[in-house]
């Protein structure tokens, strides 16, 4: 069996005994999403998913951040030119459902900020930790999107319908300690306390019966599967009309003034 594990740019691998940790590798840029990690994370997740080496899988980011959302002048480009958002969105949806699909436990290291994209991917991981002063939220409506790419589908199951509209129509984020306290993410712990506890809960799955952890974190997704087969081709193809709109084209100019956005409902 080859140990060797694929290379890409915006993604770094590795692994400790049976243990698989993919680590967002952009953090100049706090792992915001560009067209690369877009493209390269479904890739990395089907490895991931298929790799015989490996029983537990861990998500993390590199630096300060998780996953700061999407990359502002990836984001600026698509508005310029909406159609490039398409190929996006498909990459996207392939995300929501490689981790859906993978029956091996994923563990999400929430060292920092996950933010749209980057929160979604997080909430999706089966248990999530987080460090103490990390923040997460979908702020997809303060740019002028629907959030479509993952947020709607995974929000509810997590913390119920009521919290989750208040979530992501507002766009506000939430401290790791107040996500903990409503049943968005499992755990809060000191950031320096961060990787014991990660470790430690890994290694207690690497010591279990890996079919029957398996088998029942297949049956725990069957449902959160058939909600995201019900909900993503919509949420895309609204996500589609906000990325042509001129709220869109002026969220991102206030965000690049850095100054509050005037919406016009157009």
């Amino acid at each position: 069996m080859s140990d060797t594990l694929p290379a890409y740019d915006t993604i770094a691998l590795t692994r400790r005994g049976r243990l698989l940790t993919l680590t967002f590798n952009r953090p100049e840029t706090m792992n915001a999403v560009d067209q690369r990690l877009h493209d390269e994370l479904p890739q990395a997740l089907q490895f991931a998913a298929a790799d015989k080496a490996s029983d537990v899988i861990v998500l993390t980011g590199a630096g300060r951040a998780f996953s700061a959302g999407g990359d502002f002048a990836h984001m600026e480009r698509n508005a310029a030119e909406p159609h490039l958002f398409d190929h996006e969105a498909q990459q996207a949806k392939r995300i929501v459902f490689s981790l859906l699909d993978i029956d091996k436990p994923v563990v999400c290291r929430m060292n920092g900020y996950a933010i749209g994209l980057g929160a979604t991917i997080a909430l999706l991981c089966d248990v999530i930790f987080a460090a103490e002063g990390a923040k997460i939220g979908d702020p997809h409506v303060g740019i002028g999107l629907v959030a479509g790419d993952g947020g709607a589908v995974i929000w509810a199951q997590r913390i119920g319908l009521a919290r989750a509209k208040e979530y992501l129509l507002t766009g506000d984020l939430l401290t790791a300690t107040k996500a903990a306290e409503i049943g968005l993410i499992n755990h809060c712990v000191a950031a320096d306390q961060l990787d014991e506890a990660v470790d430690a809960f890994c290694n207690r799955l690497l010591a279990g019966a890996q079919l029957a952890i398996r088998y029942t974190k297949l049956l725990t997704n069957l449902e959160l599967k058939r909600v995201a087969g019900a909900v993503m081709d919509a949420g895309i193809a609204y996500e589609s009309l906000t990325v042509r709109s001129a709220d869109h084209r002026e969220g991102i100019a206030a965000a690049r003034d850095k100054r509050p956005p005037k919406f016009s409902g157009r």
